[in-house]
């Protein structure tokens, strides 16, 4: 029971007779019938006030949340007493998670810690939060505290019910449902590009029409010819199901924060993207993540139960403190004998000594693979690199990180003669960048 200011009121007006009692004798009795008549008042409130048992309260949010994502949580308070109900409910949040934009529909508290609303005799109240988990793994919710303002208003009754729930924090998932109805209304704009379709001598049956003097006598199809009453012609597809590795440096260079994220998360989410790209576009899809030694493989496989298998293996990936073992991961890689592949490598170049070792492995599996190499633009480079100097200070950083994106550069522009195809991209345009290159080689052939 938690008073409110009105209690509090009504507490220091019983000691007016007391103060009083000193020019008007005999006054000073007021105060203990006054504090009688606060005590029944009192009384009588607790008893008109629901108990805790009157509020039903439980709290809806995914099983899956986003990493670095706004993830929305409500908590729903139904009212089963007789009488209006102000409410107040905190959440207890894992203590990693970022909460913030509580509302009630109203104009509410703009604090995921305390939210504000009502509930009518019967009604429902859902106040609404949203939580930016910072790390990927798995956390867990704990009670929700619900206060409630007395019948007469002169106190707050608090109640925690357990309503404590395990929720796994994956990387980010929302670009996924976005890109797929994109590609359900034939746009893509992120993208900038359409897969192109080969029609021909293929295996894959594409479609019917109408055939043409031009058309092989064994590709008319004799049942829908029957049925329309006119020549008809299948047409076919050409193959093009390949298969697609994703390829994740996990070592210390990826722990490194872009964004807000480390430059690991940014690779993730990039990577999922691209493998739910090209699962929908029927190839098939592989992962490999390394550091000092090959952390998890998975061959090659189509279909949504592949993209949750990588999926399940990646949520709970974090960097490692070691320096990353290239040779053994592309060794582990050649023991796999993998036919031609696309091989999509999400590492960083910022050392020069590792960076050249690399680029002997990734030109080598070029002779064999379509080599893509892709790296996260570092912010913490680019915005002294490109920030008029004001003293000597600034102009001291901007030499040093102009040099090391100079190195950067070298280093990916030889891996672009070697054949390589590098893409260097901020972390918010990553992941469409990436698709986008990847639907630019199937239209071309290239892959």
């Amino acid at each position: 029971m938690i008073p409110t200011p009105r209690l509090l009121a009504l507490a220091l007006a019983t000691a007016a007779p007391l103060a009083l009692g000193e020019w008007l004798p005999g006054l000073e009795w007021g105060t203990p019938i006054l504090l009688g008549l606060v005590g029944a008042v009192l009384a009588l409130d607790a008893r008109l006030t629901p108990r805790p048992d009157r509020f039903g309260v439980r709290r809806e949010l995914a099983d899956r949340l986003s990493l670095g994502a706004e993830n929305g949580v409500e908590i729903v308070v139904r009212n089963l007493g007789s009488r209006l109900a102000r409410l107040r409910v905190r959440d207890e949040l894992p203590s990693a998670f970022d909460g913030s934009g509580g509302f009630d529909g109203k104009g509410g508290s703009p604090r995921a810690s305390i939210l504000e609303g009502m509930a009518r005799p019967g009604g429902v109240a859902r106040l609404g939060y949203t939580v930016t988990p910072p790390l990927r793994g798995d956390f867990r919710f704990g009670r929700v505290v619900l206060r409630y303002r007395s019948a007469l208003g002169l106190f707050w009754r608090q109640h925690a019910y357990p309503c404590e729930a395990s929720v796994k924090v994956y990387p980010n998932l929302r670009d996924l449902s976005r890109y797929d109805l994109l590609v359900r209304r034939g746009l893509l704009v992120d993208a900038g590009t359409r897969a192109a379709r080969r029609f021909g001598s293929g295996t894959e049956f594409e479609r019917l029409r109408e055939y043409v003097p031009d058309d092989e006598f064994r590709r008319i199809n004799w049942k829908a010819t029957a049925r329309r009453g006119v020549p008809i012609s299948a047409e076919f597809e050409t193959e093009r199901s390949q298969n697609v590795v994703v390829v994740l440096d996990a070592g210390r260079l990826m722990a490194q924060v872009a964004d807000g994220l480390t430059k690991l998360d940014h690779a993730l989410n990039a990577g999922l993207m691209l493998a739910y790209a090209a699962g929908l576009r029927g190839d098939r899809v592989a992962l490999l993540a390394y550091a000092d030694r090959v952390v998890t493989f998975l061959p090659p496989r189509r279909g949504r139960r592949a993209f949750l298998q990588i999926l399940d293996q990646l949520y709970r990936l974090e960097p490692r403190s070691t320096e990353s073992d290239h040779a053994r991961a592309f060794s582990y890689l050649a023991g796999r004998s993998l036919r031609r592949s696309l091989l999509v490598l999400f590492t960083d170049v910022a050392d020069p000594e590792p960076s050249r070792a690399l680029l002997a492995h990734l030109a080598r599996a070029a002779e064999h693979h379509l080599v893509a190499l892709v790296t996260v633009a570092d912010p913490a480079l680019l915005g002294p690199a490109n920030r008029e100097p004001r003293d000597s200070q600034q102009l001291y950083e901007k030499a040093v990180a102009q040099r090391l994106l100079d190195e950067r550069r070298q280093i990916l522009d030889q891996l672009a003669h070697r054949g390589v195809i590098t893409l260097d991209h901020p972390a918010d345009r990553l992941s469409a960048r990436v698709v986008a290159t990847y639907l630019e080689l199937k239209a071309r052939g290239r892959l």
